[in-house]
């Protein structure tokens, strides 16, 4: 059986068409004349055919009739091959010209089904969740080596020249000092306020029952001292300094300028990390103080308010219960907080690749990981001194 199809003339002459001969279950099909991005509409409705054929077990795709072929041509023939193999059958592709062997092998992979459609297909859909898990791991670790280069950077070279010049002063560093810890001081001291009131509040309403209101004091202070006033600085300056940090590195990489800085012969780590990373470890356990200071002044008026306790006696009891190394392990984590909220912001600016929405996604992801990491290191950090004191 032979099949023609109506070739469509364009402007220039250009025209497209087949010729099918069925021997059996057995396909020839024969591409004639011009398989141009404005021509091959007249042959994909009978390949759509064909690819449907049950009948057909194999398919024989004859280029030696063939005249020109771009990418919208050698697609529709890849889609052919594949939608053939894909339901059992074989297909093959007879006296190509050098074009047609360059474009069908540049189209071929636009043409194969979807992993995980095929996965779903097969019936075996459930391996996705272990496939998500192994990509997130992997993801994981390429994270974790691109913040240790980073950081192996930062620490290995804070001189800004490659030949060893510096031309880092101390303003650099009093500038993100300021932006850092200055700036980020009255949120910080606000929401430490509000916090610690809360829980003064809360353990008191508690503890009313059992007549113990006066241990609302041990409560906060270590609550606050140990753990509460470290971490909440930390979720608060990942948000608001971490995310502030990937985008200037971010939007400097988007516009080329950390790409200007090597050409300039300067280190862009020693540049745009160092002086925050060292603005981060020093305003962090400033800031950790602070915040200290002001969840207990905020338990303090609360506890004189809702308990009748006066601030005499609050800070009374605070002094003869809270011993110097309840307050020096909140305060010895903050540089390690700072640490890591730097590098990760730091590394996901430098991965902002040349779009918008890729900046977002970047600062997002700084933000989430940031403080996640912080979370899971004030826990390692609790399991060690919960060791260190056993």
């Amino acid at each position: 059986m032979i099949t023609n199809t109506e070739a469509i003339a364009t402007a220039d002459g250009a025209q497209a068409s087949i010729e099918v001969v069925r021997e059996g279950s057995t396909a020839v099909v024969a591409a004639i004349g011009d398989w141009l991005t404005r021509t091959v509409a007249a042959v994909d409705a009978p390949l759509r055919e064909l690819e449907r054929d049950q009948s057909a077990d194999k398919v024989v795709v004859d280029l030696s009739r063939l005249g020109r072929i771009d990418t919208a041509g050698a697609w529709v023939i890849e889609r052919l091959a594949a939608k053939v193999r894909e339901r059992g059958g074989t297909a093959e592709v007879r006296e190509p010209s050098e074009a047609a062997v360059t474009l069908l092998r540049e189209v071929a992979p636009a043409t194969q089904p979807d992993e995980a459609l095929a996965m779903k297909r097969r019936g075996i859909d459930w391996l996705r969740p272990l496939e998500v898990t192994g990509m997130a791991v992997a993801e994981a670790g390429i994270d974790f080596l691109k913040a240790m280069n980073i950081l192996g950077a930062t620490i290995y070279g804070p001189q800004a020249k490659a030949g060893g010049g510096r031309v880092l002063g101390p303003a650099a560093f009093v500038h993100q000092l300021d932006r850092v810890c200055v700036s980020a001081a009255p949120i910080v001291i606000l929401m430490s306020i509000i916090i610690g009131a809360i829980i003064a509040q809360q353990a008191a309403y508690q503890l009313r029952y059992f007549g113990a209101e006066m241990l609302v004091i041990d409560f906060v202070s270590v609550l606050v001292l140990r753990e509460l006033g470290v971490l909440l600085t930390a979720i608060l300056i990942a948000g608001r300094s971490g995310s502030a940090i990937t985008a200037e590195i971010g939007a400097m990489k988007m516009r080329e300028e950390v790409d200007a800085l090597k050409v300039m012969g300067l280190n862009p780590i020693a540049v745009l990390v160092f002086p925050r990373l060292v603005a981060l470890m020093i305003g962090m356990p400033l800031l950790t103080i602070a915040a200290e200071f002001a969840s207990l002044g905020g338990a303090i008026v609360v506890a004189w308010l809702y308990s009748d306790i006066t601030p005499l006696a609050f800070l009374s009891r605070l002094r003869g219960f809270v011993d110097l190394p309840t307050v020096m392990i909140g305060v010895i984590k903050a540089p390690f907080m700072g640490l890591i909220i730097g590098v990760i912001a730091a590394t996901e600016g430098l991965s902002v690749k040349g779009s918008t929405e890729s900046l977002g996604k970047h600062v997002t992801a700084a933000v989430v990981k940031a403080i996640f990491v912080v979370i899971v290191a004030d826990g390692v950090f609790a399991m060690f001194y919960a060791a260190v004191v056993d």
